[in-house]
């Protein structure tokens, strides 16, 4: 599975088996969170094994979560542009997992917080969590907007910037509201989002995506205004 793939495949899953993860799943997520760490200094942490974010949460019930065994810790030293880190680097962590054939979902109400902060490094701020695991089926689309709605390009459209919607379109966001919007112009890309929760996690999700598409087209670094 390319990264693409992972892009067209990946929906939010909230159901999950008892199958544990072996350990070269496991091995190869966990070394490349820690990559992922080491570029970002953000803290991405593997938890698994482990019902207590969800399974012991009236929230979690509300979210419609089952038997989530397995998440990632989402955190990072606190700042104004935390939330906008992890959505960008952490989505790198949902494809990779997709493509090691797991299911996922970004988390931000419905968990335990209390049981989840105990696992922070002093000075960290929890922004959320991504929960993890074998679904009980892969999920399915929901209705996105189109690249249309979403975009604005003065002058001509490139190809790049094409794939680039196209995977951006595809990005999890808050409740599925895409409320945000990228406008081109003079090769430089402007990405804004409306007020409202997680829409900085959102805004790095979504340029994580257009990189991704971007880059698939031959866009090797997308300039940002």
């Amino acid at each position: 599975m390319t990264i693409m793939d992972a892009i067209a495949e990946r929906h939010s899953v909230r159901a999950f088996t008892p199958r544990p993860l072996d350990f070269a799943t496991w091995d190869a997520l966990d070394s490349y969170i820690r990559e992922i760490n080491d570029e970002s200094r953000l803290s991405f942490t593997l938890i698994t094994d482990d019902p207590t974010a969800f399974g012991q949460s009236l929230l979690a019930k509300y979210g419609h979560f089952e038997n989530v065994q397995n998440f990632i810790v989402c955190a990072g030293p606190k700042g104004p542009d935390l939330e906008e880190r992890v959505g960008y680097f952490g989505e790198a962590i949902v494809l990779k997992a997709q493509m090691l054939g797991l299911n996922t979902c970004w988390v931000g109400l419905t968990f335990s917080k209390s049981n989840v902060r105990r696992l922070l490094k002093p000075g960290e701020r929890l922004v959320c969590v991504i929960a993890m695991g074998y679904g009980v089926s892969a999920g399915s689309s929901h209705p996105v907007k189109s690249e249309g709605e979403l975009s604005t390009v003065k002058g001509e459209v490139p190809e790049w910037f094409e794939q680039g919607m196209w995977a951006a379109t595809l990005a999890p966001t808050a409740l599925n509201q895409q409320r945000w919007h990228i406008t081109l112009e003079n090769g430089v890309c402007r990405l804004t989002t409306a007020p409202g929760p997680y829409t900085a996690l959102d805004r790095g999700i979504v340029r994580r995506h257009f990189e991704i598409g971007a880059a698939n087209a031959g866009e090797a670094q997308v300039a940002w205004l």
